[in-house]
């Protein structure tokens, strides 16, 4: 079984780098529509295919031009008719849920979205929906996509076997600690709230 799954992934990355860095881009922009598909093996394909610099850049600026292009799509389209439907309804849960949101801290915000496991496409409708500020968006994706796109660019190989070894552990919980601490910098010289 490891023979075979070792050839799949060496005829994938083979066709991906002879189709180019933009089939690494792709794939992620295709996760980023159907988001069942798996970012982590589309990252960790991208960096084997790419090496660790390169796929790794690949992979973090496709996913977070699918992240902002969702972001956009539901502020654009969806935005004021829920808005519309909140005042309309006089739903007080919804109006308090879209509130909680549009409020959340940027460290907040950061963390959620670096969390390797947390579901990428609903913190993008959630934030889409809400009055979070486009500004505070992009940046807590610069930083929080980041260290996701490291962490499943690092774990790629095994998952399970990754996560039973501590060095993994102490690595992913040193950059959510940086990223924490750099959203708060971010926050303060950039004035994002």
């Amino acid at each position: 079984m490891k023979e075979i799954i070792e050839q799949f992934v060496t005829n994938i990355t083979t066709y991906l780098t002879a189709l180019g860095p933009i089939s690494g881009v792709l794939l992620i922009l295709l996760e980023s529509v159907f988001p069942v598909l798996p970012l982590s093996v589309f990252i960790a394909l991208n960096i084997i295919a790419f090496g660790n610099l390169f796929g790794y850049l690949i992979s973090l600026i496709s996913t977070i031009i699918g992240c902002l292009a969702s972001f956009f799509l539901f502020r654009s389209c969806f935005q004021k008719k829920l808005y519309h439907y909140i005042k309309k309804k006089d739903s007080v849960a919804l109006e308090k849920m879209m509130k909680t949101i549009s409020n959340i801290s940027f460290s907040n915000l950061v963390l959620l979205i670096a969390i390797p496991f947390s579901p990428a496409f609903l913190i993008n409708i959630a934030a889409g929906l809400s009055k979070i500020s486009k500004k505070k968006f992009f940046f807590a994706l610069l930083i929080g996509k980041s260290v996701m796109v490291y962490f499943w660019g690092y774990i790629g190989k095994s998952l399970m076997e990754s996560l039973t070894d501590i060095t993994v552990l102490v690595r992913i919980s040193v950059l959510l600690l940086i990223s924490l601490a750099l959203s708060r910098v971010v926050e303060k010289k950039m004035k994002v709230r």
